[in-house]
């Protein structure tokens, strides 16, 4: 593995980091969720990458929340709601398909660039997933590659979920309209299963780490002000929405200042909470209207 220096060499690099952070999971005795492959997919690249990071570990606890809010609704759609095709843009260097409890005959689809899954195939060649598992090669910015894509796969399915896990915050809000509706034209995806930050987040988030982020050619730039409304007149509705704050408390992977915000809210009930829906950031599930 090469060196990453003080920094992210591509956004592509993004996956070794969360990946890191799932190792640093599955490695605690009271873990959420158990990924065995996570710290060799992560490599070299993923741990200097958190250490790269300003408040890297400690920011660790958002991304562990996600990704169990994901296995959650994802698990809980399969069996309850007859999804049977799992479509997941951006895939990364994810694992769901070895590790959650799936059918085996539920059909899991990775879309992403050619580089991060031969890299991915290569480290799992030896590993067999629980259920049928595709990898689609395909840069998502190119519009008639994607809606091929997504066409073709609709004709497999008459219940699908897609998943865009960590994606849509590097998109620009026409790109993420653009994506909605090539989605709802595909009509066997019934659910969208992604994650929203608010505005207040994002500026925080480019403040800590946008310097990296944009060396890695990206920047954080999706967090509407309306929340999933803004998705609204584009087909789709919010079915559920899981705040990362509230659910790292019942996951008990609690952000670095909790203590300090459950002080603030004693005191200052009212407007302690009025503030904090400025942050309302989580784990949203779509459903076409």
């Amino acid at each position: 593995m090469s060196d990453f220096g003080s920094g992210l060499r591509s956004i592509s690099d993004t996956a070794h980091w969360v990946a890191y952070y799932r190792a640093m999971e599955s490695e605690r005795p009271d873990a959420l969720f158990r990924d065995p492959y996570a710290r060799l997919l992560a490599g070299e690249r993923g741990e200097r990458a958190v250490k790269s990071l300003r408040r890297g570990k400690s920011s660790a606890w958002s991304m562990i929340v996600r990704t169990a809010l994901f296995d959650e609704i994802i698990v809980r759609c399969v069996q309850q709601e007859s999804v049977g095709l799992v479509l997941n843009l951006a895939a990364g260097l994810d694992t769901r398909p070895y590790r959650l409890p799936l059918p085996a005959s539920l059909e899991w689809v990775e879309a992403d660039l050619p580089a991060i899954l031969s890299y991915k195939r290569e480290i799992l060649k030896n590993e067999k997933p629980v259920c049928k598992l595709d990898r689609v090669e395909i840069d998502l910015r190119e519009n008639d590659a994607r809606r091929r894509l997504f066409a073709r796969l609709a004709e497999r399915s008459r219940g699908a979920l897609a998943m865009t896990e960590g994606l849509l915050v590097y998109l620009d809000p026409e790109d993420v309209r653009g994506l909605a509706r090539d989605l709802h034209e595909a009509q066997s995806f019934r659910f969208w299963l992604t994650d929203l930050a608010s505005p207040k987040v994002i500026r925080i988030m480019n403040r800590s780490w946008g310097r990296q982020i944009r060396a890695a050619g990206a920047a954080f730039r999706f967090a509407p002000a309306q929340g999933s409304e803004f998705f609204r007149p584009l087909g789709w509705r919010e079915a559920e929405f899981r705040d990362f704050l509230a659910e790292s408390r019942r996951l008990n992977r609690l952000m670095p200042m909790d203590r300090l915000l459950r002080f603030w809210e004693k005191v200052m009930p009212r407007r302690t909470a009025t503030r904090m829906r400025e942050w309302r950031s989580g784990a949203v599930l779509l459903e076409r209207t």
